[in-house]
């Protein structure tokens, strides 16, 4: 088998892809893979040529073996036209191969491109498209992209077999030859008026698949909801009604995309007919030898091929257009939070973190709380600390603007966990350890610390076990608590916490109080909670109203001195 340099998927970074249009994209992607794209070619030219060149070698052995009664002649083309079969096997295998890997190639590559984007935009790409029709592009246009890429050796391939064919039939008779260099791209160019009408119909099936995608994700998501309210009927017909208009969005395709199947069949077949006829003209008139309308019949038969590969080639490119078009819409939405043009320098330490606007204050390796009056400010105010939204000025590390430096590094530095608690579907063990580099010693002190291995031990398979989908196999506690384990298994220079108990009971929270300073250790610890047994662990608490911290002490100092934290906290009226 060939052996050619590639990378493994997914590569560590996919590159940045040109988004300035469709073309330009398709264009960016086969430039990943000039290599194998150049060799699968070579071999897609070898593999068809081939095919052309052995019915030369048939009329060949007809005209100077057959027909002359000539032994060596004949044995001679006999074996020309099996060393042709050989070679042509050996091109079709090695083109198949590549042809392949091309295709995987282009597709995970723009699986991977719409990740890296996704991972970066964070909220900004769901804002504005659904997530089922997110999930629709990366299942069905990156297929469709890739196999722009399968077709693309055999399509260079009907190219120089057309080319080939042409000057041979031009050598033995100048008419035929004609017929055959002008008539293919003829032919070919009366499946263009198709092109246009074929390219808006899968633009709408795609764009009307999407929005099925999406209502058929929402449904099932609120699906418990649906059931408490008796609306699971209205959203039947919702999915209906838009099934559909899918329905329908397909069969419009049909029309353009038969006439141009069709003319996979009829186009060639009247290039054959032709090229017979006349060449059966010129035997007649002795103007050609038998074996020559053999290889003229032969040759007639064979441009099928390469016509019926240009066709395939120009409807595998219109999909892969219509597909790197809804790529696109994904990668040219930008970060809610930018990139600095120079980032600094992560400090090597973090020893303090201050927000002139809110007014909160960490230092290194304390245990810090806000209260808010509602979850929204509290997440709102996660969010500015842990940079997921544009506006983090006031925010330093170290005195330093959190801004001048690379998101990147504040991910890998500051990690939020948020209220919900979110599992996805795998094995558990790398479900709390995604990069999977920590040992199962390292991952127990954490469960311990948040009152999870009772969970651990409830699972037949333990670490091993696999998370079903949302993690519903687990209550909502559980989620909780694993959730939280995740987040302390970041080793998280700061690690903020928004509520990270609300879902357990008051026993397993009071425990989980307990440890949460001893396996925070020297690591800065922010949490947003109004649960009294973790905030008597804190060192310092702030009371934030409308974005502003207006008190700030121990719990006991704030139960004393505070009405509105007592409010908050204690439930006291006003």
């Amino acid at each position: 088998m060939l052996h050619l340099p590639y990378r493994e998927l997914p590569t560590a970074e996919p590159g940045t892809p040109d988004t300035r249009s469709p073309l330009r994209y398709l264009i960016w992607i086969a430039a990943q893979q000039k290599i194998h794209l150049t060799f699968n070619a070579l071999f897609g030219i070898g593999w068809m040529v081939s095919q052309a060149l052995i019915w030369a070698a048939v009329g060949a052995a007809i005209d100077h073996g057959v027909i002359p009664k000539n032994e060596g002649e004949l044995f001679l083309w006999v074996g020309v036209v099996m060393a042709l079969g050989l070679f042509q096997a050996i091109c079709g295998a090695l083109r198949h191969q590549l042809a392949v890997t091309n295709w995987m190639n282009a597709s995970y590559k723009t699986v991977q491109v719409i990740g890296h984007h996704i991972s970066k935009t964070g909220s900004a790409v769901t804002d504005e498209i659904p997530s089922g029709d997110i999930v629709n592009t990366v299942a069905s246009d990156a297929m469709r992209i890739g196999g722009a890429y399968d077709v693309f050796a055999r399509f260079m391939g009907a190219i120089a077999a057309w080319v080939v064919v042409s000057f041979i039939l031009l050598s033995s008779s100048v008419e035929l030859g004609l017929i055959v260099l002008i008539g293919v791209p003829v032919l070919a160019s009366l499946t263009t008026p198709l092109m246009k009408p074929l390219h808006a119909t899968q633009a709408a099936q795609r764009e009307a698949a999407g929005r099925l995608a999406a209502l058929g994700s929402d449904t099932v998501a609120g699906l418990r909801i649906l059931r408490g309210v008796g609306g699971e009927e209205v959203f039947l017909n919702n999915y209906k009604r838009q099934s559909n208009i899918v329905r329908l969005a397909g069969n419009r395709i049909a029309a353009p995309q038969a006439g141009l199947e069709s003319g996979q069949v009829l186009l060639p077949a009247i290039l054959t007919a032709i090229v017979t006829y006349l060449g059966a003209q010129d035997v007649m008139h002795g103007t050609l030898a038998p074996g020559q309308l053999v290889a003229f019949f032969g040759y007639a038969t064979f441009l099928t091929t390469p016509l019926r590969t240009a066709i395939e080639y120009v409807i595998a490119t219109t999909r892969a257009f219509v597909g790197a078009g809804r790529v696109l819409r994904i990668l040219n939405i930008d970060p809610l939070v930018a990139e600095p043009a120079s980032p600094l320098l992560w400090p090597a330490v973090i020893d303090a973190i201050d927000d002139r606007v809110s007014g909160l204050s960490l230092r290194r390796g304390q245990l810090v709380a806000f209260v808010t009056e509602t979850p929204a400010e509290a997440s709102q105010l996660a969010d500015r600390l842990g940079r997921f939204v544009p506006d983090v000025a006031g925010v330093t590390i170290n005195g330093t603007p959190l801004g001048l430096f690379s998101v990147a590094d504040t991910r890998r530095n500051i990690v939020v966990s948020e209220i919900e608690p979110r599992l996805f579907s795998g094995e558990l063990r790398y479900e709390l350890v995604p990069h999977g580099d920590v040992s199962d010693g390292n991952i127990m002190p954490a469960l311990e610390a948040t009152s999870s291995l009772d969970i651990l031990e409830a699972l037949e398979d333990g670490l091993d076990t696999l998370v079903e989908e949302r993690g519903r196999s687990f209550s909502g506690g559980q989620r909780q608590r694993l959730s939280l384990a995740r987040a302390i298994l970041t080793n998280a220079e700061v690690l903020i916490l928004v509520e990270p108990t609300s879902a357990v009971d008051t026993h397993t929270e009071g425990r989980i109080a307990q440890r949460l300073r001893h396996v925070r250790g020297a690591h800065t610890t922010l949490v947003a909670t109004t649960s009294p047994l973790l905030l008597e662990q804190m060192d310092v608490i702030y009371v934030v109203v409308n974005g502003r911290a207006f008190a700030h002490g121990t719990h006991d100092e704030l139960i004393a001195a505070s009405s509105t934290y007592r409010q908050i906290v204690l439930r006291e009226d006003a």
